[in-house]
């Protein structure tokens, strides 16, 4: 066999791997098809209030009368906030995880504050965010900060702290300096770690952002929710709720493109 040929083997397991893909694909659409159309009959046959549950061929129609109605400002509004949030979270997160890596005081003296605001739900702190930053698009990202900045902090520190300790033994034992430490063997050994905060990160986020457009906002999705729970159209809220949803989906799926990108140069490197 020549090099750079796969053998029948090597073919015959991606072969596999792809089919398996492509029939767990299958299924899901399958299963979420089946779902609308058993929802849509339903509701159709009044065994379900389609006022209280809305139903597809509603949610389409709202869907269309918002795309000539400003939705995708209210899109734009919504992912604006939520990739300020997220970028701003996951900064301030990484450094300051960083700086509780860097002095073990300062990580024993934060770390029962930490556990406490983790645990403290962020929503409690909209009026109070409102009064310090004022009403507007700054509160609403203050909130998704607020949300993830603790989980970001938490899931860096203890990835860095978890660091192999003979490696860092090894690098004192030639004089490594803190600095060195950190760039070449903490910061490369957590890009894992590191990803994951990313992946749970850009859900916080939104969900920060969300609870944020629900208590000030003029615009945004989460707008669009309570203003549709207001009026009683559960159609919009059901509309929004399934657009928010695929926002969520495009977001989470660019952080796998920049995983990706990182483990690709990572291996050629």
């Amino acid at each position: 066999m020549n090099k750079g040929e796969i053998s029948l083997e090597r073919k015959s397991y991606l072969k596999k791997i792809r089919n398996q893909k492509f029939l767990v694909l299958l299924t899901q659409l399958s299963i979420l098809a089946l779902f609308l159309i058993l929802w849509e009959v339903l509701a159709n046959q009044k065994i379900i209030d389609s006022f209280i549950t809305s139903q597809p061929s509603r949610i389409l129609n709202t869907f269309i009368n918002l795309g000539s109605n400003d939705l995708l400002k209210h899109i734009g509004v919504t992912t604006y906030e939520t990739i300020i949030g997220f970028l701003l979270g996951t900064a301030l997160g990484t450094i300051i995880a960083i700086i509780l890596w860097w002095s073990n005081f300062l990580s024993k003296v934060s770390e029962p504050f930490l556990v406490v605001l983790n645990s403290l739900p962020k929503v409690a702190l909209g009026p109070i965010i409102i009064i310090w930053v004022g009403a507007g698009t700054s509160a609403i990202i203050v909130m998704a900060i607020a949300i993830s900045l603790i989980v970001t902090i938490l899931e860096n520190l203890n990835g860095f702290l978890k660091t192999d300790k003979e490696l860092i033994k090894m690098a004192c034992t030639f004089h490594a300096n803190r600095w060195q430490i950190l760039t070449k063997i903490v910061i490369p050994a957590n890009l894992s770690t590191f990803i994951n905060s990313l992946k749970v990160n850009i859900g916080l986020s939104l969900v920060g952002v969300i609870s944020g457009e629900f208590l000030v906002s003029k615009a945004g999705l989460g707008y669009l929710i309570v203003y549709g729970g207001q009026v009683f159209k559960l159609d919009l809220v059901m509309t929004s709720v399934i657009i928010l949803g695929i926002v969520a989906g495009l977001m989470y799926g660019l952080v796998l493109l920049l995983e990706k990108f990182i483990l690709h140069s990572k291996k050629f490197k």
